[in-house]
This record gives structure tokens, sequence and C-alpha cells, in this order.
């Protein structure tokens, strides 16, 4: 296999655990997954989410940075609708000023901006060159809940409008290579940040404003199999579509996300993975990710036809099975989609078979 595997870690937590049990794992599984030779390890960013610990993403990478040698480190995403332009740089900038040349800044759109978006048609499921493009689901009654708008509420200040993903991007880069100068020629500096070595990346769960934005300014994409499986070939087609050749990048560069569980053999993995449905669930109802199901909790649950609807195109999308079986999968993924790099996910209920699924495959991987 030759495109490099990265990781993406939400810290989530599992039943009866907390969220200082969640962020121990994560450390401890940076520290292993830089021995077993991932590329990159990103953190999410996930708000008011009863199962997952990764709100704050450049504190936690601080944490990584600290504990780890040299796998680059990210954010997967930066939501730009809650943070300004300055934000973003002084944290990252601060991270590259205590462990230069390490990070990227992966940012995306927040759900905010899409709740008053226009809907994306629905599409069918089919199959691409061994690849499930599952039928599509639909975000917005979740992002246009009452639920939401709390959400919303709380993480932003009152009466301020994010900026859009491009002028976030602009501001950014502007802040970075400073200084960031306005019309009557008053000049400012982010430090830390100015001249930060930070790589930027954009990620995108469509072929919507993200993909489009990460093309025009020439900047690598992150596309989001494992958030949206319908929509990622329109993902990764409407960047390369978009690309003009930048300072950054002289061709397109793409990454694509997905979810997997590795086990010794196929059964192991079906075993570990049970939960997976059960979170899924909790995510898609509005309600936000509860902490990881146990087996004993997965086992119990009693599925009606409308919550096993609910989750299919997740569930599966989620490459389950031994080495072999899961790495023959992300390879189609691979192929399929012209992916340069793949970044991975994995939640088990217990944190050694989580470690050990991120072992196991990239022994089988890189051989």
């Amino acid at each position: 296999m030759t495109a490099p595997l990265s990781i993406l870690d939400l810290s989530p937590l599992v039943s009866g655990g907390t969220a200082a049990d969640a962020l121990r794992r994560t450390l401890d599984l940076a520290r292993q997954a830089e021995q077993f030779g991932y590329h990159r390890y990103w953190v999410a960013e996930h708000h008011l989410t009863p199962g997952v610990a990764s709100s704050q993403p450049a504190l936690l990478l601080g944490q990584i940075a600290a504990v780890t040698d040299h796998i680059r480190l990210g954010s997967g995403a930066v939501q730009t609708g809650f943070l300004t332009p300055l934000g973003v740089v002084e944290q990252f900038g601060m991270l590259d000023a205590l462990y230069p040349g390490r990070f990227d800044l992966g940012l995306g759109r927040s759900a905010q901006r899409r709740q008053s978006g226009v809907e994306e048609p629905a599409t069918e499921p089919r199959t691409v060159d061994g690849l499930l493009i599952p039928k599509s689901f639909s975000f917005t009654p979740i992002f246009r809940s009452s639920r939401s708008a709390l959400f919303f509420k709380l993480l932003s200040q009152p009466n301020a409008s994010p900026v859009d993903l491009d002028t976030a991007i602009a501001d950014i880069r502007t802040l970075l290579a400073g200084p960031y100068t306005d019309d009557d020629g008053n000049e400012a500096r982010a430090v830390p940040g100015e001249g930060a070595d930070l790589q930027i990346w954009v990620l995108g769960s469509s072929g919507g404003e993200s993909a489009r934005v990460a093309g025009a300014r020439g900047l690598p994409f992150a596309a989001n199999y494992h958030v949206s499986p319908a929509r990622v070939l329109e993902a990764v087609s409407a960047y390369r579509a978009a690309f003009r050749p930048s300072s950054v990048l002289s061709a397109p560069e793409v990454m694509v996300s997905a979810d997997v569980v590795v086990a010794e053999d196929d059964a192991t993995a079906r075993r570990l993975a049970a939960g997976y449905g059960l979170w899924v669930r909790s995510v898609r109802t509005g309600e936000g990710a509860i902490p990881y199901p146990s087996p004993a909790e997965a086992e119990a649950h009693e599925w009606t036809d409308q919550e096993r609807e609910l989750v299919a195109d997740r569930v599966q999308t989620q490459f389950v099975g031994s080495p072999a079986t899961v790495a023959e999968r992300l390879e189609t993924l691979r192929r399929v989609t012209g992916a340069d790099e793949l970044l991975v996910t994995t939640m088990t209920y217990d944190h050694g078979d989580r470690v050990r699924s991120f072992e196991l495959l990239a022994k089988h991987w890189y051989g």
C-alpha cells in the first residue's frame, strides 16, 4: 500500500467513563500511533456533546505534542464560525512556537452557517468500481432544530455573524504572512502566529463551499467519507474541478476519511464494532453523540426499522474486519476517490481494542 495512513481522533468517552479518561486515552493512543508509523494525528472539534471530549483542538494538540516526538499533528477541523481568524492564528501560532514545524491547521465550516443554506438533493445508493456510495442523509433538520439553536447561541458572541469560509481563510493566511493592514495603513501582527510554519487544510463533506474554496485557493482538501459517504465523490470532484495551482500546491492533494475497526479476524472485529450503530443513532437523532456503548448495551438495544434506516449509510460504510479485509476496502476507497492519503478513525468500548485496531492496520498496510 503506497498512500500514507493518518488518524482522526474524537477523544470519545465510553459508557461509564469520564472526559478525563477519554483525554488520557488520546495521549496514549497518539504515543503509540507514532510508533506504529502513522503519518498524522488529527483531533476533531465537537462542542456540547456528551460522548466526545475533543472540544478544544489547540489545547489538546499541545498536550499531544508534549508526549510525542515527530508525528504531524492537526485539527480536523477548527470550525471557523466559532473563532475569529486572529484567535485561530494565535492558538496555532503558539503551538508552532513551542513545537516548530509539526502542525496542520485543518479548517471547516461550522454547522451554524448551514442553518439557512440550501438543502442538497437526495441521492440513491450505488456502487462505483467496488465502493459503496449509499443513500444520502440530510442533516438539515438537526441544524435547524431548537436544540442546535441553543448550541449556536452558546458558541457565539451576541449578534455576531460568522464570516464565510473563503474570507476566514484569506484573513488567516494574511495574519500568518503578516502584517495585516487595513485601508488606512494600520498594521496588526499576530504574536505568536506571524510566520508560523503551518500546513493549512480544508475539510468538507460535499461538493459545496469547502471543496470549491480549497480548490480555488490551491490548498489540500480532506473529504469526509466517514461523515457523509454519499457525497464523497462529488466532494473530491468539485475540489479538483475548482483547483488552481498556488504557492502551496502545484496539483490537487486529497485525503479521504473512513471509519474502521480491525481485529485478528472478521468475527472479532464485528463484535468490537457492535456499539457503532447505536452511537451513530444518537448523532442522527440530534441528541448528540452518546458515550460509546458497552457490548452489553449494544446487544440489549431493540432496533426499529426506522432506526436501522437512520444509520444504514454509516454502518454499511464502516470498514470492519481483519487487517486484510479492511486494507482491501481502504484500497478501494483510495483508488476510487484518487486519494493521496487516508485518514482513519476508530471507536471501540475497550481502549486496548482500539489501540490494537490501529496497530494491526498499520502493520498490514505498511508491510
